[in-house]
């Protein structure tokens, strides 16, 4: 698959929380999306306003965690952020340092991925490697890389992101899924 093993595995959770907290300052459970800020390719604003969604209907400490360096269309992104309900729980990383990769993908509740288009999509192998349940959008090569192990989505339709967001969060302890990746 061309994931280094000895880099992209398992980490305790305990522990990916504390590395993540105190190098990034994430100090609460999250949600990963690890992608440039590319507007509309890697379709942050339907997963920003399906976040808003599930957090009036979740209230809690959750938050979203944007990892990824400005690209085309970045300060659409960050106005989308700034400008959602949700905004008080929406953090935007910049570019994401590989070395705590593994940290951030072992911490996580949940990886989403909802681009529009991938070649392939490394980080969906990247977070199952370190023990994420993933959830990504089932077009183009995401739905292959992901199999059964994930749980996929049509990018295009809020609802759809919300319902797979909602449904693999309810999960109990996500345990299977963390297995199966």
């Amino acid at each position: 698959s061309g994931i280094d093993h000895a880099r992209f595995r398992p980490m305790p959770k305990t522990e990916a929380r504390a590395a993540v907290g105190a190098r990034h300052g994430l100090d609460r459970p999250y949600l990963a999306f690890v992608s440039r800020l590319e507007h509309p390719a890697k379709n942050h604003l339907r997963l920003i306003e399906a976040f808003a969604g599930y957090k009036a209907a979740h209230p809690g400490p959750l938050q979203l965690v944007l990892a990824g360096a400005d690209w085309n269309g970045a300060a659409v992104i960050r106005a989308a952020a700034a400008a959602s309900p949700a905004a008080a729980d929406i953090r935007l990383t910049g570019f994401f340092p590989p070395e705590d990769l593994p940290a951030l993908y072992s911490g996580c509740e949940l990886m989403v991925y909802p681009s529009l288009f991938e070649g392939f999509g490394f980080p969906i192998l990247e977070a199952m490697a370190c023990g994420a349940p993933v959830i990504c959008s089932g077009t183009t090569s995401m739905a292959e890389i992901a199999g059964d192990v994930a749980v996929t989505f049509d990018p295009e339709s809020v609802p759809a992101i919300a319902a797979a967001l909602a449904a693999a969060l309810a999960q109990a302890g996500l345990a299977p899924r963390r297995l199966a990746g």
